[in-house]
């Protein structure tokens, strides 16, 4: 009983997160406050009683239009909702399972310090993803906190696994990081150089360099060349059929869009992967 307790909190602490990331969506490319005004529909500035505000229940109920002017509320809304809330509960779920349904002490650091790691990477991931894939766009604000945040957690991360060891040199595995973070950044900008050698225009922005760091920093250096092979694939699926068709052949796609679900896939099941990879390549 607790554990289904613990994945509906993780759930709904997810769709209220997401609730929060659509209002951020919707304002952080018009610079405007996340904060003031409160919620209000977007095309006639009415406010929004509390109703109206429930996360994927509130716009399954207004068909998708505002109650006042029935301007159509877009379907980004209850996805970004629902797919953080699922994350959320995904990513709890490893911990969850491993609790005594009658041991309320597993509320520890080794519990809570995971689970916080995984909702933050997985809540700045989705956000960056829809920036990116809305506004061709992966802001600062985001990415460089981002990278801090992940040398941060990453530390603490390794502290929490080996109980507390205080033998252990935190500067170590921060200094790893780093160090995973520029070549993973690194990486992009060689792509990019080369590029630029061929077509003798940009074909990678910078925002994807610091992305990368970022992923690099949460997930070191392999969780992030395999966030890298992912999105690389996710975007091959999504380019090739364009260019097939001649719908376009200079459409900018969103790499960092592709990056970001390569690395949520990397954050929650990364480990596995390529742990069945070595057994595969024999090592």
């Amino acid at each position: 009983m607790l554990r289904i307790l613990a994945t509906i909190f993780a759930a709904l602490l997810g769709l209220a997160f997401g609730s929060f990331l659509n209002v951020c969506l919707s304002r952080w490319p018009e610079g405007e406050s996340v904060v003031k005004p409160g919620s209000h529909c977007r095309k006639c500035g009415r406010t929004l009683v509390w109703w109206e505000n429930i996360p994927v229940l509130s716009w399954l109920a207004l068909r998708g239009r505002c109650r006042t002017c029935k301007s159509a509320i877009h379907w980004r809304y209850p996805l970004v909702e629902s797919v953080v809330g699922i994350l959320f509960a995904v990513s709890a779920w490893p911990l969850i399972v491993s609790i005594d349904d009658l041991d309320l002490t597993f509320l520890g650091p080794s519990v809570i310090v995971p689970a916080v790691f995984n909702w933050i990477l997985c809540w700045l991931l989705v956000a960056l993803a829809a920036l990116d894939a809305e506004n061709l766009w992966l802001p600062d604000f985001l990415t460089i906190p981002g990278i801090a945040a992940g040398l941060v957690f990453s530390v603490l991360l390794d502290w929490v696994r080996f109980h507390f060891d205080t033998a252990r040199r935190p500067f170590h595995v921060l200094l790893s990081r780093v160090v995973a973070a520029l070549i993973a950044a690194a990486l992009i900008f060689l792509i990019r150089w080369v590029y630029w050698l061929f077509r003798r225009k940009e074909g990678i922005g910078l925002g994807d360099a610091k992305l990368m760091a970022l992923l690099a920093a949460w997930l070191g250096l392999p969780g992030a060349l395999l966030s890298f092979f992912f999105g690389v694939i996710l975007g091959a699926l999504v380019a090739v059929p364009l260019v097939m068709t001649q719908r376009t052949a200079q459409a900018k796609l969103p790499l960092g869009t592709f990056l970001c679900i390569g690395g949520i896939v990397s954050a929650l099941w990364g480990q596995q992967i390529i742990a069945a990879y070595l057994t595969w390549a024999g090592f």
